[in-house]
């Protein structure tokens, strides 16, 4: 029997990063399989063409993927490695991916970048690592007011892309967000965490051998309604040399103290007047667009080069070009259900856009973002400075309509 190259992903998005990193394994030759507990995927499996076979299984079991990764094997797939761009998965497929192939993967180090506790103890002391209090299930926490300077910040430890980050101005607010948490997972500890002012930047990297490579350096605006929500993301074509400098410290220091070997993070950074803040670190690139953005403006596809780590070959992270590139992310402030969008081609044909997204379908509802997943579309443009590049995508973005049935 033929042997056939697979590659196992754990979880994937409709759309982002991680169906990109399945697009790119597929042009790379392998055969993909992709493990998922939705139904719905099951159910659009048209919509999923580079996705060669996908199991409907359950993927907080271990045993369960052991089983189903044997009977790929007996049936003649030779599984190269098992990955996930999800962040709930990837210590789940770095785990198996030590069982099963030739891994190169640290898993404990992956495992202290998916918990927020973790993270935050591994690098206590460290100067870019926030004041935090930890409070336990059952804890008294009252006595810890009386050492916080507010505002501050209540996180749970598995929180991504804002949904369970809260901010809290006072200690009755403070209390209220508690009791939020608390409420939803009743068995997690809470992070509080110091609030910290400053612009924010992403850092996109892939770690081989322990040496870090940086892929792109980022620019964030924020958008503070119930939740913080990156609404705009400025690739940075050249990087100001104090930027550079202080990102890249933080960045290697990081990847020393977590003891990450192989793999690939992204870290959000707050450039306060007391330094460099780690607001939270990640073991896969961001979602979205962000493989999109660094290909348009540096040419090389991020995940493409991870999956090549994660195969036992070396990334290369060259630029074939430097563009300045800005993506719009559009939110909603009232709820309503889709009745359809205007203007997504006078978006496409404005000045410098390289992509148009659009997410919801008609018929669904749509509300004012809890969380990275509320944002209903992006433009993506270049230009050759960032405020063009930022222009073009806002102006284009200004073009595009939610017509909504209020509720």
């Amino acid at each position: 029997m033929e042997q056939l190259n697979t590659i196992v992903f754990i979880g994937v998005n409709k759309s982002g990063s991680s169906r990109d990193a399945i697009k790119a394994a597929e042009k790379m030759g392998y055969f993909t399989v992709v493990f998922t507990n939705r139904d719905r995927q099951i159910e659009q499996r048209e919509e999923y063409p580079d996705v060669h076979e996908m199991i409907f299984i359950d993927t907080e079991n271990l045993s369960i993927m052991r089983d189903e990764i044997k009977k790929l094997q007996i049936q003649g797939k030779e599984i190269k490695t098992i990955v996930s761009f999800i962040n709930s998965y990837i210590h789940t497929a770095s785990l198996l991916c030590d069982e099963f192939c030739q891994s190169i993967g640290t898993p404990d180090a992956i495992f202290k970048m998916e918990d927020k506790v973790e993270t935050r103890n591994a690098l206590e002391g460290q100067p870019y690592n926030p004041k935090f209090f930890i409070v336990n299930p059952n804890d008294s926490y009252s006595l810890m007011y009386e050492k916080l300077n507010f505002p501050v910040m209540v996180k749970s430890p598995k929180s991504t892309g804002s949904k369970d980050a809260l901010f809290a101005e006072n200690p009755h607010r403070l209390q209220d967000q508690m009791k939020k948490l608390t409420e939803k997972y009743p068995e997690e500890s809470i992070i509080i965490e110091e609030y910290i002012d400053g612009d924010q930047y992403l850092v996109e990297a892939i770690i081989h051998n322990s040496k870090v490579y940086t892929a792109a350096i980022i620019e964030q605006e924020i958008t503070q309604g119930k939740r913080f929500i990156v609404t705009g993301y400025g690739v940075l074509a050249s990087v100001p040399e104090e930027i550079q400098t202080g990102v890249e410290g933080v960045l290697n220091s990081i990847v020393s103290e977590l003891g990450l070997k192989n793999g690939s993070l992204h870290l959000e950074l707050r450039h306060s007047k007391n330094g460099w803040k780690l607001i939270e670190v990640n073991p896969r690139i961001s979602g979205g667009a962000m493989n999109q953005m660094i290909h348009a403006a540096f040419g090389y596809n991020v995940v493409e080069e991870t999956l090549k780590l994660y195969l036992g070959e070396t990334p290369i992270l060259k630029p074939k070009r430097k563009n300045f590139v800005f993506t719009q992310y559009m939110i909603i402030s009232k709820k309503g259900i889709l009745e359809r969008v205007t203007g997504r081609n006078r978006a496409r044909r404005s000045p410098g856009v390289i992509d148009v997204y659009i997410k919801p379908r008609k018929g669904t509802r749509l509300i004012p973002p809890l969380s990275m997943g509320h944002r209903y579309a992006y433009v993506m443009a270049a230009g050759h400075s960032l405020e063009e590049a930022k222009a073009n995508a806002k102006n284009a973005a200004n073009e595009i309509e939610f017509h909504l049935i209020e509720e």
